[in-house]
């Protein structure tokens, strides 16, 4: 049987689809988080096929996702979400395809909507070739629940010192913040986790959330001193490898432009898919 991946080509229904999974996993998590804080400052808000998502103060879920696929946001729509954003003193972030209907960026410039970053959205058909073997020295094995702490802090500490190759995240975000929406997501969104063990220590972890045919591959990590030995590239082969098993066509990983994780993926077989490009303004 021939295993070889072939090109994978991203029209717009595979787009739609994607961010489709993508504002799912934000309303999990958000709604997550609003369950944890109890505060009442947390919202979700429909947007035209997207969602408008604030979690809480400085977290990585306050965004504006999915838009593009089913309609153009009015004035009225744009002047509440900017509105909710400001009253938590927060700037209003959307992620826009750039396969989405170009009417969306053109009305969000008009509106003040600056041009700050991109992140690319990459896929690996399924099933496909996928075997590759972790290196010597890494075991990796399901997370149970005994090493969930352990599991969080291993993951917030590879995100909160990002890998310096490729184009710079515009987005820092406080350690604490981090594990929280890590926490948040994996528990809300029924993801599974892994743990990439080496000598005898949890040095890495990485998560996939599995539905409707997509498999989301989410918050891979690797502790700074254990980096550049492949735990990386062995995450996601065994996500793959599941994500296969579980009946998934299609896995999908973002990535920031020219990084390191994106050179592992398309080492694996992805092909880049579509960017998104990070539009902020402040309100």
């Amino acid at each position: 049987m021939d295993t070889t991946v072939k090109p994978l080509f991203c029209d717009t229904g595979l787009a739609e689809r994607i961010e489709r999974a993508e504002v799912q996993l934000i309303t999990d998590g958000n709604a997550a988080a609003r369950r944890r804080n109890g505060d009442g400052k947390g919202f979700l808000k429909p947007a035209t096929g997207g969602v408008a998502a604030f979690a809480e103060d400085e977290s990585p879920l306050n965004k504006v996702a999915g838009l593009g696929f089913g309609g153009v946001p009015d004035d009225a729509l744009l002047d509440e979400i900017e509105q909710a954003f400001a009253d938590r003193g927060a700037p209003v972030q959307v992620e826009l395809a750039h396969v989405a209907d170009p009417a969306v960026g053109a009305v969000l410039t008009e509106r003040g909507y600056r041009l700050t970053s991109y992140e690319n959205v990459l896929g690996f058909p399924l099933p496909g070739e996928h075997g590759r073997p972790a290196p010597e020295g890494i075991e990796i094995r399901p997370s149970g629940e005994e090493e969930f702490d352990r599991w969080i802090e291993v993951v917030a500490d590879g995100f909160a010192h990002p890998d310096t190759q490729g184009v710079p995240s515009h987005e820092e975000f406080p350690r604490e913040v981090i594990a929280a929406a890590v926490r948040d997501l994996v528990g809300a969104a029924g993801m599974r986790r892994y743990s990439a063990v080496r000598d005898g220590a949890l040095v890495g972890g990485a998560s996939a959330r599995m539905a409707d045919g997509i498999a989301q591959l989410t918050g891979a990590a690797t502790a700074p001193a254990h980096r550049r030995r492949g735990v990386q590239t062995a995450l996601l082969a065994a996500r793959l490898a599941d994500a296969a098993a579980a009946g998934c066509d299609i896995a999908v990983i973002t990535t920031q432009p020219g990084s390191k994780s994106q050179e592992n993926a398309q080492r694996q077989g992805f092909h880049l898919l579509y960017t998104r490009a990070v539009l902020v303004k402040q309100v």
